[in-house]
């Protein structure tokens, strides 16, 4: 048995905001998708988004029941993943050009012997990306 790489799956209450900028900053291609999903991809790796658009939960009138579509818009923005690069210095140059480098996560090295920093997505989900160091 052997696992391959993880494709991790974030939520978004616009689906085609994300993917454009995942597509236009980040450098993914989009693999499949519509409106209310994406699969991309750039070298080894995969990222998806969902649509989490159910606004139901807004205006539900039974409070005994939970709120349970798994599709609610306020999940959007609640999710993380972190993505393997080499050349992490030049990723970062390349979103900080684009004002995009979370306020909290710039670049820097860890006691875990990686270099890394992270971005926010447009739904506010993180994306990390690091690299290992010697």
């Amino acid at each position: 048995m052997k696992l391959g790489s993880p494709t991790p799956a974030l939520p978004a209450k616009d689906v085609a905001r994300s993917r454009d900028f995942y597509v236009d900053v980040l450098g993914f291609d989009v693999v499949a998708g519509d409106d209310g999903f994406a699969l991309l991809r750039r070298d080894d790796a995969t990222v998806s988004l969902w649509g989490a658009t159910d606004e139901s939960w807004q205006t539900r009138t039974d409070w005994a029941r939970p709120v349970c579509s798994g599709a609610e818009s306020f999940i959007a923005g609640t999710a993380s993943c972190s993505i393997e690069v080499e050349g992490v210095d030049e990723l970062y140059e390349h979103c900080k050009a684009h004002d995009v480098v979370h306020p909290n996560a710039p670049i820097g090295d860890t006691e875990w012997a990686t270099r890394e920093f992270a971005v926010l997505d447009p739904d506010g989900n993180l994306v990390s990306f690091w690299e290992r160091r010697a």
